[in-house]
């Protein structure tokens, strides 16, 4: 078979398009639901292969634009979808010239000529912030599909490409992506009530048996970066950390066009306050921001200081310095760089301290890691590292999305991971070298604040995997 060949029956087969997607209503809508998740409202979107333009619509793009080889499908999808653009156009021979927040290609992998042509291609349509979503057939489902086309249950298709995630992640990373996440969706592609929430909503999410989906989820991203330098806010958040205030200071190297220190106190009973006014003072060549928070917590403490933040990337680091403010460069090279888009420490890997981290706390921390990184698909070492940057451009989503989650977390850090998540940011970790803290004793209670976390593993699976 000869590309021409492939453009050929789908073009012939335009016509019967919408009668073969009625029959697969169930599949149909799901992929809709499925990648319309992954794509926030007002962005805008291209879709590679858009047939009747129902997938994009879907998206609610504030510019929305489809190609497709197939005349048929443009000139329908238009009709349909007035507001949007739709255009003639072939991946491999791409003609369009614009740049894109999503693009999308959808069951496309499997019927392209040459794969690796068009994911170089689509590259001319990218910004760094760019991501491409791309759905495509497990191959072990190759004999069911193969038998429903025999049946006439499903539209007799041309020989197909049947790409591995393997596959398919090899040829991003050959032309320049970095793959962010993967997910499996879909183990009954057809509507049964009870057998469909059993084995589609929960079924289909579990370790292993997700390796029996029917579709696959890749999101990835362009890795395009330059040699720039940004303004930086340090946030430090203190609650009885009197001593270790003047070494926050002392210690964190200079990098970054500009640093901004922002002190936020929460009800110290130690004058932590005071020694934050005090620095401010004898230290007026620095950039030195002191506040109290208003409410109690870690998460209402970093988020009223990110308000107030006027840095160009937003940084946190703990009062207690256990992780050490030296380390704080690797970060920010890490994401001026493009490494990645939310830089998480990790503090699981180096030997420790002696009395850094107590054992219970060892073992909870390393759980919750591997439970989370099974919920955002990135992996995640050590969850609660509370040295965490950002270009505060994404935090300001990550804050316009709030509602998604809610106002839910006391600590702050699942706030910012599972907000990044939503925003598909690719999570890169820096290992880092847990130290015992100089000054003051441990503000964690492992049994209360455990249950916490507990609490908010299950609020997570519901509205992250199981929803």
């Amino acid at each position: 078979m000869k590309k021409e060949d492939i453009k050929q029956f789908y073009t012939k087969n335009a016509s019967s398009r919408s009668k073969w997607e009625r029959m697969n209503r169930f599949y149909h809508k799901s992929i809709e639901k499925y990648i319309s998740s992954i794509i926030p409202e007002g962005k805008r979107v291209l879709e590679i292969g858009c047939g009747n333009g129902d997938l994009l619509a879907k998206t609610s793009p504030s510019y929305g634009v489809g190609i497709d080889y197939a005349p048929a499908f443009v000139e329908t999808a238009s009709k349909r979808y007035p507001n949007l653009i739709f255009k003639v156009d072939d991946v491999e021979e791409l003609q369009l010239n614009e740049v894109f927040d999503y693009i999308i290609l959808s069951d496309l992998t499997n019927c392209l000529w040459d794969v690796q042509i068009a994911f170089h291609n689509i590259k001319k349509l990218c910004h760094p912030q760019t991501r491409i979503v791309i759905s495509q057939y497990n191959y072990v489902w190759e004999p069911i599909l193969r038998s429903s086309e025999f049946l006439r249950l499903k539209l007799h298709q041309p020989a197909q490409n049947w790409f591995s995630n393997s596959d398919t992640c090899s040829l991003l990373e050959l032309e320049g992506y970095q793959v962010v996440r993967i997910d499996q969706k879909l183990m009954l592609p057809k509507y049964i009530p009870i057998l469909n929430l059993f084995f589609n909503k929960f079924l289909a999410n579990l370790p292993l048996f997700n390796s029996l989906d029917l579709v696959n989820l890749i999101i990835a991203r362009p890795l395009l970066s330059d040699d720039q330098q940004y303004s930086v806010s340090i946030v430090v958040p203190a609650r009885n950390e009197k001593g270790n205030i003047e070494n926050a200071i002392k210690r964190t190297p200079a990098f970054g066009t500009h640093q901004e220190f922002v002190f936020i106190e929460g009800h110290s009973a130690d004058n932590t306050y005071e020694e934050m006014l005090r620095i401010k003072a004898a230290y007026p060549d620095k950039d030195i921001k002191v506040l109290r928070q208003s409410g109690k917590g870690k998460g209402n403490a970093v988020r009223e200081a990110f308000e107030v933040s006027t840095g160009e990337i937003l940084m946190i680091l703990d009062a207690d310095l256990t992780m050490p403010p030296e380390e704080l460069p690797k970060f920010y090279d890490a994401l001026r760089y493009n490494k990645g888009e939310f830089i998480n420490g990790s503090r699981l890997v180096y030997p420790m301290d002696k009395n850094a981290m107590r054992f219970l706390n060892l073992l909870g921390n390393k759980f919750f890691g591997m439970f989370f990184s099974y919920l955002l698909g990135q992996r995640l070492k050590d969850t609660l590292c509370g040295t965490k940057v950002l270009y505060k451009k994404d935090y300001d989503q990550i804050t316009r999305n709030r509602h998604y989650f809610g106002d839910f977390d006391p600590f702050g850090d699942f706030d910012l991971i599972f907000g990044a998540a939503k925003l598909n940011l690719k999570i890169t970790e820096i290992i880092i070298r847990y130290r015992d803290r100089e000054y003051g004793s441990t503000q964690i209670s492992r049994f209360k604040h455990g249950w916490l976390l507990i609490k908010m593993m299950v609020f997570a699976a519901k509205k992250i995997k199981f929803k």
